[in-house]
């Protein structure tokens, strides 16, 4: 997370406000004590105690409250109906420093058949930290793994002078172990610093894990852990430090058909209230940034029947376009796959079939690619590529042990034959290359697994993008 003073700490919004800057006595003011709330924005450093009465600091907190973000915000990462709940964020999130760190796929490493490696699903409150560094509002480990968090000020004037400030910081890591419909919200409140004359100890703190829409609408929810029904002190908090709330969606209440798709917004909500004689001005806490969880029961991805138990079938995950990293290291199983992969992002002019304005979709989260399990879609993509690869190869590409390498993936509806079903695609917007048959194969293991272990879902509502590695 972010530095502040030597903490680390998230943007938050505010509940009302992110600053109310300091008030000019009027007659009706006694000069009594008061305190004003700031969340800041990620990573800067708050000015002390003693630039805030020197009348320097309040012009900081101004420059750092114009600088936070407007209104409530999701990761620019997230897909399915949460993505226009609200804006996304215009930075992407924190990722693994390696993509692909779960495993490494060069001929020493590998399983029997290629494979693509376990996501995530814990995290520790020190990865969720450095996650997040200096400059994200979200950190994803994987579709399994989030965190985000927040850093809280309060200044405590008397007759309008600054004579104390209080912080702390809340981050949140949502985690889901395997085939369960259960999310695991962990909170953890660190950080707390006072200096000067406060009231910081006995002010009191509520928390909250809201759901403000869900769809289908319909959807009820069961909650679990010790998450504080009531408020608790600032002191109180400081020595309890973490709290954590479950939430499980029952399957069954999820949209029509087989996929029984449950899309929500969760979002933690901190607030607080001055304690008597402090009277409180501005923002009076703040919500984190939204995530996005999911739940599905998908007859073609694992648990489907629940292991016999229809009140478990399915599984939750967080709605985030995530990356299937292929390695195009000389001695990697799919190194042929990727490195034509590889050729049609960095210079698509040169892939067959020709197309001028070619940009393959598939490498931003703004363009991502979608799952199809349309078996007549997927055999009339791969029919498309072949023809381009016979036309440009010949009819006897194949020789030598090779097959005709298509990207977008035939398994998605961006593949070769997407101008059939959709108006507005682009025609020859994808590559081929005849490549040797065993990277080929071993591409396509990956991917298969990829989808299994990541919950892709068929359709527009999830995504996913490729990353290259050498």
């Amino acid at each position: 997370m972010r530095r502040l003073a030597g903490q680390v700490a998230a943007v938050m919004l505010p509940v009302a406000v992110f600053a109310v800057m300091p008030t000019v006595a009027s007659a009706s003011d006694t000069g009594g004590l008061r305190v004003e709330s700031y969340v800041l924005p990620a990573g800067a450093a708050k000015p002390s105690l003693e630039q805030l009465q020197n009348g320097d600091g309040f012009a900081r907190l101004r420059q750092l409250a114009a600088g936070a973000e407007p209104q409530a915000q999701m990761p620019l990462e997230t897909v399915g109906p949460a993505a226009s709940y609200a804006p996304l964020s215009r930075r992407g999130s924190g990722s693994p420093a390696v993509p692909g760190q779960a495993g490494d796929r060069s001929p020493a490493a590998a399983a029997p058949r290629a494979a693509a490696p376990e996501p995530a699903r814990t995290m520790t409150f020190d990865e969720c930290k450095k996650g997040l560094g200096s400059d994200k509002k979200f950190f994803v480990k994987s579709r399994f793994a989030v965190c985000d968090g927040a850093s809280f000020l309060q200044t405590w004037l008397q007759n309008n002078r600054p004579v104390g400030q209080s912080m702390f910081n809340v981050r949140v890591i949502g985690t889901i172990a395997s085939n369960s419909r259960t999310i695991n919200f962990q909170y953890y409140f660190t950080d707390f610093i006072t200096t000067g004359r406060t009231g910081a100890a006995s002010m009191p703190i509520t928390t909250k894990g809201n759901i403000p829409q869900s769809w289908p609408s319909r959807v009820r929810y069961t909650r679990g852990g010790n998450l504080p029904a009531g408020s608790k002190t600032f002191a109180q908090l400081k020595a309890a430090r973490t709290f954590n709330q479950t939430v499980t969606a029952a399957p069954g209440q999820g949209s029509s058909g087989s996929t029984d798709l449950i899309f929500s917004v969760y979002e933690p909500v901190v607030t607080y209230t001055a304690p008597p004689p402090w009277k409180l001005s501005g923002s009076t806490g703040g919500k984190l940034f939204m995530l996005a969880p999911r739940w599905d029961a998908a007859s073609y991805l694992a648990n489907s029947t629940g292991g016999g138990n229809p009140a478990r079938r399915g599984a939750a995950t967080f709605s985030y376009i995530t990356a299937l990293t292929l390695s195009a290291k000389q001695g990697a199983e799919e190194q042929a796959e990727a490195a034509h992969i590889r050729q049609a992002f960095l210079v698509p002019q040169d892939t067959k079939p020709y197309m001028s304005a070619k940009k393959v979709p598939g490498q931003m989260a703004a363009d991502p690619l979608h799952r199809t399990v349309s078996s007549a879609r997927i055999d009339k993509n791969r029919y498309e590529a072949v023809k381009q690869c016979k036309r440009y190869w010949g009819p006897n590409y194949a020789s030598g042990g090779k097959e005709c390498d298509e990207y977008p993936f035939a398994s998605t509806y961006e593949g070769a034959a997407q101008p059939q079903y959709d108006p507005d695609a682009k025609k020859f917007n994808f590559s081929v290359k005849p490549i040797a048959r065993d990277d080929n194969q071993a591409g396509g293991l990956i991917l298969k697994s990829f989808y299994a272990k990541n919950r892709i879902i068929d359709g527009l509502e999830d995504g996913f993008i490729v990353k290259i590695v050498a």
